[in-house]
């Protein structure tokens, strides 16, 4: 999934048993030939000597495989020496032609890994576009990020979330592209670089969403959705006041954040609801700041549906507000590992959705540099 360090990913295909997938060709053709010439001629398990050089092109390559299915012909061979009577011609012919294909699959999919290992490598340049690393620090407020995508060999997808040090304080920006697919990964990409260019230029909260709105619209008409008739995004932003003791949310219908104040969890439900991103010729061009307390020592956790709706196996949703009573005192990289740690032990290791979160503190002034 993600390679930034302070992003997680889960664990690569075979694990620790990777060594002994690769030497699974060499160990099939010992047991067969073991087999051989231990057994009966009448139970004939010379006969599946073709197997090896089949398994091996589905892992090494092609050279290996070839060289692989040359020792099992010589294995046939001698093994023609103890019983002249076996069918040597015919499973020797088997051999050579399943190598020969074996050789050719071998090929193909090493040609298909590049491909693949090309595209990562773009799709990896655009997450850092899209999801560059935020700064650990901006002010006397403390930021970490997470992101996890649903699918193994996902990168990026529909979920986004920014930060900047604006002249009008700390300004953060967390959404999700209601969507699927390179449509939606643009349209978080273009509602990310609006915020970027405009957070320092916008005084208030409302006159940027409404900067948010004009772009979400212009890249829907553009570049029409392949799985709705348009695209529209949820999103929250957030600003806390240099020096101040208060944040102010501007909540366009996505999930409330949830606040650590003095050991007790309020979650944020917005006061008048905001219109969502390329919803305002629909629902109304209507957009409301709440603004709460945001002292020395408060945590709050901003986070995409992925979170809050990531089910166990009997269907029940992951109770987030009860989790933060027991995990809100950590620090926030400590706060979204274990949280990331504990929704995959939730979901028995199976993500429905992708899941953006940002865990914000305000420090004390008092607290010393790291």
């Amino acid at each position: 999934m993600i390679k930034s360090g302070r992003h997680r990913h889960r664990h690569r295909p075979y694990g620790g048993h990777r060594q002994a997938v690769l030497l699974s060709p060499v160990l099939v053709t010992v047991l067969i030939t073991g087999l051989a010439f231990s057994t009966p001629r009448e139970i004939a398990f010379s006969r599946l000597l073709p197997a090896a050089p089949a398994l091996a092109a589905a892992m090494w390559p092609v050279l290996p495989t070839v060289l692989l299915g040359a020792f099992c012909l010589l294995v046939m061979l001698g093994i023609s020496f103890f019983h002249s009577d076996l069918g040597t011609p015919y499973t020797a012919a088997a051999i050579a032609a399943v190598t020969l294909a074996a050789a050719y699959a071998s090929h193909l999919r090493l040609q298909r890994e590049e491909t693949l290992f090309q595209v990562r490598l773009v799709a990896d340049a655009a997450q850092k576009v899209l999801l560059r690393p935020l700064p650990r620090r901006i002010q006397d407020v403390e930021i970490e990020s997470l992101y996890l995508a649903a699918q193994e060999q996902a990168r990026i997808g529909g979920d986004f979330y920014e930060a900047a040090d604006t002249p009008y304080g700390v300004r953060l920006l967390i959404g999700d592209v209601r969507g699927k697919g390179l449509s939606a990964v643009g349209a978080a990409a273009a509602v990310t670089n609006c915020f970027r260019e405009n957070a320092y230029d916008q005084p208030d909260l409302t006159g940027l969403v409404r900067r948010l709105q004009i772009t979400m619209t212009r890249y829907s008409v553009a570049i029409p959705a392949d799985d709705q008739p348009e695209h529209f995004a949820t999103a929250l932003i957030a600003e806390i006041p240099h020096g101040g003791a208060n944040v102010m949310i501007l909540n366009c219908g996505h999930p409330p954040p949830v606040f650590v104040r003095s050991g007790q969890v309020h979650v944020l439900e917005p006061s008048h609801p905001s219109t969502p991103l390329n919803l305002a010729a629909l629902l109304g061009d209507h957009y409301h700041v709440d603004t709460v307390s945001f002292a020395p020592g408060d945590q709050m956790l901003l986070h995409t549906d992925g979170v809050t709706e990531t089910r166990d196996r009997s269907g029940a949703f992951f109770p987030l507000s009860d989790w933060m009573q027991h995990h809100g005192a950590a620090s926030p990289r400590g706060l979204l590992d274990q949280l990331h740690q504990d929704l995959l032990r939730y979901s028995g290791g199976r993500l429905d959705d992708d899941i953006a979160a940002l865990a914000v503190r305000c420090r004390h002034t008092s607290a010393q540099e790291p």
